[in-house]
Parts: C-alpha cells; structure tokens; sequence
C-alpha cells in the first residue's frame, strides 16, 4: 500500500506544476492537474458521442497521459526543440512496484503512438482541452491565441475532434452562462 500512497503523493505534485505554454503565449495559466482534468471530461464526453470505442481506455488513456510530467516538469515545444523528456523512463520510473504498472506504460506508449482510435481521440481532446482555453483567452480580449489556434486545428486526427472545435470557435466561452440565466436582470444592471 505505501507504494499506492507514494505514486498517488507524486501524481498530486501535478496540480502544483504550471503549464509552460502560457509563457510564450502571454496570457492564462493552468495547472498540468487542470489540463488533465479537462481532457478527461472531453475524453467522457467523446466515449458518449463515439459509442464504439473502448470507453475506460479513452478516459484512462487521457488520465494518465501527461502523468510522466510529475518527473520530466512540462516542456512546451519550443523547449522541446533543446531538451528531451526522458518520459519512457520517468513512467518506468514512476509505475515501478505498482501491480497496475505495465497497464500505465502501455496507455500511455498507445496514445503517443496514436495507434488506435482511442489513442486519436485522446489526442484531440488534449488539443481541444488547450483549445477550449486559449478560446476563453481570446473572447476575454487577448490577441496572441488568435495565432495559436490555428495550429491546435491543424493538429486534430479524428472527425469528431474537428467537429467540437468546430462549435468551440463558434461559440463564446460564457455562451452556457448566459443561455441558462434564467432570471431577469434587475433594472440598470448590465451584469
């Protein structure tokens, strides 16, 4: 059980440690805890409108898919461009001991190999996730993710993935606010 304790101990480093794309993109913050919980729900949402795929692997696989980062710290691509993860060797690292160890391996070599369609999808919603914030950055009045979209769009696989980014630029991020603010506003307030 110690061993249990001790993965799930470093695991919550990840809520602690930032996103570093939000440097060079000016704007926001996230947690990588928080880009993982929203890739996640995507994922859950995904499993609902595809009804043919493994539904536990895709979530599992979104999970679990940046947990090497409790190690290697998040390296956005331009770091990439310099430094390696050693990310097969963190998650060795990380799930030794654990008697559900190979299965975290084997999830996450799957969805960076994008070798099956849950792998796909779980790798549009780690784009949609990053989409969905950088969409609320723009609708709030920052400039810089106009340019950074695009390439999120361009690095979608799987029709389903294009169609939620598709009604995520269509829409703004407090759409869903104000279309279930069911009360009036009183008289003279504007928010």
């Amino acid at each position: 059980m110690k061993r249990v304790v001790d993965f799930l101990f470093e695991t919550n480093i990840l809520k602690e440690l930032p996103r570093s794309g939000y440097t060079f993109l000016g704007t926001g913050r996230e947690s990588v805890a928080e880009h993982i919980f929203m890739t996640t729900m995507i994922c859950f949402v995904i499993s609902r409108m595809e009804p043919e795929v493994d539904r536990e692997k895709l979530i599992t696989m979104a999970l679990v898919h940046d947990l090497p980062e409790a190690r290697t710290g998040d390296l956005n691509y331009v770091q990439k461009q310099y430094v390696r993860p050693l990310e097969d060797k963190a998650m060795a690292d990380m799930s030794k001991g654990l008697d559900f160890g190979d299965e975290l391996k084997s999830l996450l070599d799957e969805f960076n190999e994008s070798s099956s369609k849950e792998a796909r999808l779980a790798r549009d919603a780690d784009q949609l996730s990053f989409m969905m914030e950088l969409k609320k950055q723009h609708d709030i009045g920052a400039l810089s993710p106009e340019k950074w979209l695009p390439f999120i769009e361009n690095r979608l696989q799987t029709d389903t993935g294009r169609k939620i980014a598709g009604s995520i630029m269509a829409s703004s991020w407090d759409d869903w606010w104000f279309a279930n603010y069911s009360e009036p506003l009183p008289a003279g307030k504007n928010t």
